[in-house]
């Protein structure tokens, strides 16, 4: 809830009129939402309104401007009635005078200068990029010789946070914070210079800020006291409570039946939860195959879901394409047939593809795009062996779908050709590419000649 005191000294350093004079608001702004997480902005929004709110800790009015244009910026990009401290600017434009007046309420921020108000105007109006490209001394000798802030209509900003802090139950508008200015001008002993006068602000500072909770946090809550309310009187259409006088009448019954299963399969399921976090043994897998080749529904009730398809692949590529081969006839075989198709290419994707598409007919558009998305990876890979060696893979991979007459080469001819000439280095992408160019004349002995000697391989 607090910052720590590692966090304090970074925002006071922000705050630091002789570091930071010179320095854009804009500038300034940036550098707070680069050391302060997003989630620690409430924090930084808090430890600035104390700050705003006691003229001791934040004496000077260049501090005094970086505080207020860095609490307006910490919401950058969200409407100003959604932040929780919109109603601070409202509260400061509406209160008059010019000096500031160390007399004024408990938890209220002190009348600002004419200079100050002018800067809030222009943030909340037209101005706001002008005025955070402006360093807090051009802003001094800019604006404070000018009359009164331009008007600001802020009547339908105040109309949003009437109606945000109606909703507010009226017990928690009656607190008073536990923090007091003192408002009696007493001699600071021991304090001889600006610099012992800076460690005493900060040693009071970080001991209101740090803690948890701060005690910027706290406050004084009357006690809400209210009468407690009557017991309800019982009705008769009511289910009553029936207290056991005699337990010894009443004996524990055991179910020995309780957390023993008694469903089929319980080791299939075991070893397919194996299956996705490790390579099985070939004893497993086999077990496993058994198991399913028994009762062709069990694939149904053994954990397999399309999001961890990838995991069983990866793997256990055989038993993923058992699975796959026993659930075509499902009504969710499109969904683990998308994610295959879309999941990281590798020689295991690569294998329960080829597998299934020799062993039942694919959907076209699923091999179209699983080809696809084979050749976009070989074209962003940055590592050359890397690229070298997928590329392989996939030319070898077509060159099995074409001669086995899986694909309708001429509806993929553009792709696989600009494929094989961006590869043509590459041994295989230079027989694929004379394989295309013989269909493409007209001659089918290419598909009757010996496959390629490469196989699918991880060397």
């Amino acid at each position: 809830m607090s910052l720590s005191p590692k966090d304090l000294a970074k925002l006071m350093d922000l705050l630091d009129e002789d570091t930071n004079a010179s320095t854009s608001l804009e500038s300034l702004s940036n550098q707070l939402h680069t050391i302060f997480p997003r989630e620690e902005r409430f924090k930084v929004g808090m430890t600035l309104l104390l700050l705003l709110q006691h003229v001791d800790l934040l004496p000077r009015e260049l501090q005094r401007i970086i505080a207020v244009a860095m609490l307006f910026d910490l919401y950058k990009g969200e409407p100003l009635a959604s932040t929780p401290f919109a109603s601070v600017f409202v509260y400061i434009l509406k209160i008059p005078g010019d000096n500031l007046d160390k007399t004024h309420f408990s938890g209220h921020i002190p009348v600002l200068s004419r200079c100050e108000k002018y800067l809030i105007a222009s943030l909340m109006g037209f101005g706001y990029k002008e005025m955070m490209k402006k360093n807090p001394r051009q802003i001094i000798e800019e604006l404070y010789p000018l009359p009164n802030p331009p008007p600001c209509d802020s009547t339908e900003l105040q109309l949003q946070l009437s109606e945000r802090f109606s909703e507010l139950p009226a017990i928690e508008k009656c607190g008073n914070p536990v923090i007091i200015s003192d408002s009696i001008d007493r001699p600071k002993v021991g304090i001889t210079n600006n610099e012992d006068a800076k460690n005493t602000s900060k040693s009071i500072l970080e001991e209101l800020v740090v803690g948890d909770p701060p005690a910027y946090a706290q406050s004084y809550q009357p006690e809400f006291l209210r009468p407690s309310p009557p017991l309800l009187k019982s009705t008769l259409d009511e289910i009553p409570w029936m207290n056991a006088i005699e337990p010894s009448q009443f004996e524990l019954e055991y179910d020995t039946s309780m957390c023993v299963s008694n469903c089929a399969g319980a080791e299939a399921r075991r070893l397919m939860g194996r299956a996705f976090k490790s390579v099985l043994t070939l004893q497993q897998q086999q077990s496993l195959v058994t198991e399913l080749h028994k009762d062709p529904k069990l694939v149904y009730h053994i954990g397999l879901t399309p999001s961890k398809l990838p995991d069983l692949v990866e793997n256990n590529p055989l038993i993923a394409i058992e699975v796959l081969l026993k659930l075509m006839q499902s009504n969710q075989i499109t969904e683990y047939f998308s994610v295959l198709v879309n999941m990281e290419m590798s020689l295991h994707s690569m294998e329960v593809v080829n597998r299934l598409t020799t062993t039942v007919d694919l959907p076209t558009e699923f091999v179209h795009l699983y080809i696809s998305n084979c050749i976009q990876t070989c074209e962003t890979i940055k590592d050359r062996y890397m690229q070298n060696r997928l590329v392989r893979l996939v030319c070898v991979f077509l060159q099995s779908l074409i001669r086995n007459k899986i694909i309708n080469v001429q509806e993929l001819f553009i792709e696989v050709q600009a494929f094989c000439i961006e590869f043509s280095r590459i041994r295989e992408a230079a027989a694929l590419f004379r394989l295309l160019k013989q269909l493409e004349s007209g001659d089918t002995a290419g598909l009757n000649a010996a496959p390629p000697t490469k196989k699918l391989e991880t060397s």
